[in-house]
């Protein structure tokens, strides 16, 4: 099943490590509708520690700014484990949003980001304040990410 633009983004809970922008550093669990009520950016990436996966998050906690302007939380999602994010975080980081762990990758499923041997594809979602997927992108060859002046104008539509 893959979730379409246009439906209710399917909620989660999920073990993580916060950012270094986030008052409460360190492990959590997060939610997605620990966020109803301001749209959220989740960000789909295949491993920490890949260089293109680094290279992405590191542009967007560099542009945070960007995100805090249009009011919204980004969330990025792997299957890696909160220590393996936390080692991320440490070596290439910090990073200005939370790492969030999908091990057995039942987020990346029901968001139908799973390639077909299983692994993530690189994606990005943008969630309305409502829960609504306003935005989806899909990758198919994971070499390249969107970068953030596209994310944004995702957003500023969804509130226009």
């Amino acid at each position: 099943m893959t979730i379409q633009v246009g439906e209710i983004a399917p909620d989660f809970s999920l073990d993580g490590v916060a950012g270094t922008d986030d008052a409460m550093r360190g492990r959590h669990r997060f939610s997605l509708s620990d966020y109803a009520g301001a749209p959220v950016v989740l960000v789909f990436y295949p491993a920490d520690n890949s260089p293109v996966c680094t290279v992405q998050l590191t542009s967007y906690s560099a542009d945070i700014s960007r995100f805090a302007e249009v009011g919204v939380q980004v969330l990025a999602i792997s299957p890696q484990s909160v220590q393996e994010h936390e080692a991320f975080s440490a070596e290439q980081g910090p990073f200005a949003f939370p790492l969030l762990s999908d091990p057995d990758k039942a987020v990346g499923q029901a968001y139908g980001v799973l390639g077909p041997v299983g692994f993530y594809r690189r994606s990005v979602f943008v969630v309305d304040a409502h829960g609504v997927v306003g935005w989806a992108h899909r990758a198919t060859a994971g070499l390249t990410f969107r970068p953030v002046d596209e994310i944004i104008d995702a957003v500023a539509v969804l509130e226009a």
